[in-house]
């Protein structure tokens, strides 16, 4: 029997992408950085990129994802534990995270341009792997909730801050660091947590019982949650400290019925759980639940945003690098005059979502002007829905860019279209969002015109955009039930009118002007790569330049 054949050569395949500055080849972060007044931060941003870019971290990104977390609910004696158990990989994630201070940097250490050295940050860090941030995230919006609660923050604050991590599943007593999740949603309710049905009955010194259950407690394995309850004679909800272990060193009855089996951000654990009689402190006040927790999610829906622009980021970094390096029909594919023209396209997408991010962490580290108000209640809820869902969008054209090799799991595509829609989901749905930016601008009437006002002097001299803002306002005085079905509409020419504002301000005027046409022009198109006629293939190669200088 024959051993020697040879049936064909490996020829035409890409390399994967590793060994790079996820910072240093990001021209259009960088501008941020420094338009965002967050320039101290340069060099860690450049350490962070460059660890980022390296195999081992990619790996430790692809092994927590094939190896999700297990849920133990007993020990072998039979005594109910409910431990969380993870791969090494995510604790190698998580490490990485409170070393870059994701978790506290603006609090720990307030300077001017220190949310937007954050959210840079966080951006980098998204582009590696998703799901580990969520636990980050909750614990980075609990700290100023927490904080208006001084004797109870005091205990909390240098295991908030600390910058190691401490895996160990222990009292918060015995702990250096610690972790916050949240649990909101129940069965009979999802977003809508004033139908909620947990109850919490004073138990004396302070203490309440709490008996109900949370259909998604996310992040099941931190230290602490804060849970929404309803107290006796409240019409509103109240906000609990619930930790692991009760003061006395015994387990919390926090009782995890299932982790999720979900479609992505498999890293990370997501649960149901009972709560038959756990302790709990109040939060806030008594009745001020939604209020409490609303200002939590004002942060984590930052984060989402961020989150699905570094998304947008890497899925794009990974479609140009092998476009870059693939060859077909005679030529490089990034040469190809339509592939180009998508790549080109799927740029200016990815440069608007920065800049938005980016603009928005700002609007928290400035003054609390009309504004700058603006942009954290009107801008912000319009970015979460119309980012989020773009970057969906965007992963499934990358991985059609990659084409076969793109849908299977060996490069990193499938995990980044896995992961884009759970963003759109989390902290507030789709239609949530868009009923957000209808109430802001109600509510706050002087918030709105600041808004209208800074927009309506930036649009002034693009015919396109004039027109784009005169539907809007049209849209706006509508009577009350148009209005509310036309929220989509309204959200979504709310943020493409601010990224629009924005690459005039930042980027080159013909990458601006191509992102206006394309978006707002009789030629848009639903999909990428309708760009107006007149985009040559010589700036389409400068924005694919921008866009990844490697």
């Amino acid at each position: 029997m024959r051993h020697d054949w040879h049936t064909h050569d490996v020829t035409n395949q890409v390399l994967p992408l590793t060994g790079y500055n996820l910072y240093a080849s990001d021209t259009v972060l960088q501008a941020a950085v420094a338009a965002t007044g967050a320039q101290w931060h340069a060099q860690t941003l450049h350490r962070q990129g460059a660890r980022l870019g390296e195999a081992d971290v990619q790996q430790w990104a692809r092994d927590a994802n094939r190896h999700p977390p297990e849920l133990d609910s007993f020990d072998p004696r039979g005594q109910r534990i409910d431990h969380v158990g993870f791969h090494p990989a995510w604790h190698e994630l998580m490490r990485l995270l409170r070393g870059a201070q994701l978790h506290s940097l603006p609090w720990a250490h307030p300077q001017p341009g220190a949310m937007a050295a954050r959210t840079a940050s966080y951006f980098l860090h998204g582009q590696n792997e998703a799901g580990s941030l969520c636990p980050i995230t909750m614990t980075f919006a609990s700290i100023p909730v927490l904080s208006q609660v001084p004797d109870l923050f005091a205990t909390l604050k240098d295991k908030l801050f600390e910058t190691s991590h401490d895996p160990r599943d222990l009292p918060l007593s015995q702990k250096h660091a610690m972790l916050i999740g949240m649990g909101m949603t129940e069965k009979q309710g999802g977003s809508d947590v004033r139908s909620n049905t947990t109850t919490a009955t004073p138990a004396g010194g302070g203490a309440y019982s709490i008996v109900g259950h949370k259909w998604f407690f996310s992040a099941p394995q931190c230290d602490a949650h804060l849970v929404l309850a309803r107290t006796a004679g409240m019409e509103g909800l109240s906000c609990f400290f619930v930790p692991r272990f009760a003061p006395d060193g015994s387990k919390n009855a926090v009782q995890i019925q299932r982790l999720k089996d979900k479609l992505g951000n498999r890293s990370n654990a997501s649960s149901e759980v009972e709560f038959p009689g756990a302790y709990g402190t109040l939060v806030g006040k008594e009745g001020r639940g939604i209020p409490t927790i609303i200002e939590m999610a004002t942060y984590t829906r930052l984060d989402c945003v961020i989150g699905s622009a570094a998304i947008t980021r890497a899925a794009l970094v990974q479609a140009i690098h092998h476009a870059r390096h693939r060859h077909a029909f005679g030529r490089q594919l990034a040469e190809q005059p339509l592939m180009q023209r998508v790549l080109a396209d799927l740029a200016l997408e990815s440069e608007a979502a920065t800049w938005l991010a980016m603009r928005l962490a700002q609007a928290f580290d400035d003054n609390d002007s009309p504004h700058e108000r603006a942009w954290r209640r009107v801008v912000l809820p319009a970015a979460k829905f119309w980012v989020c869902k773009r970057a969906l969008e965007l992963c499934g054209e990358c991985m059609e860019v990659w084409g076969g090799n793109g849908y299977v799991d060996d490069g990193p595509l499938a995990r980044l279209y896995r992961e884009a829609p759970v963003n759109s989901i989390w902290e507030g749905s789709g239609n949530v969002m868009c009923l957000d930016v209808l109430r802001a601008m109600e509510r706050e009437p002087d918030v709105a015109q600041a808004w209208f006002t800074w927009l309506g002097e930036r649009v002034s001299g693009h015919a396109p955009l004039r027109a784009a803002l005169a539907d809007l306002h049209g849209w706006l005085a509508c009577d009350a039930d148009t209005r509310t079905g036309m929220a989509r509409a309204i959200a979504q020419q709310t943020v493409l009118l601010a990224q629009a504002s924005l690459l005039l301000e930042h980027a080159p005027p013909d990458l601006a002007h191509a992102f206006i046409e394309s978006r707002f022009g009789a030629s848009n198109g639903r999909v990428y790569g309708v760009l107006p006629a007149g985009v040559t293939a010589a700036a389409q190669r400068a924005w694919l330049d921008r866009a990844f200088a490697a």
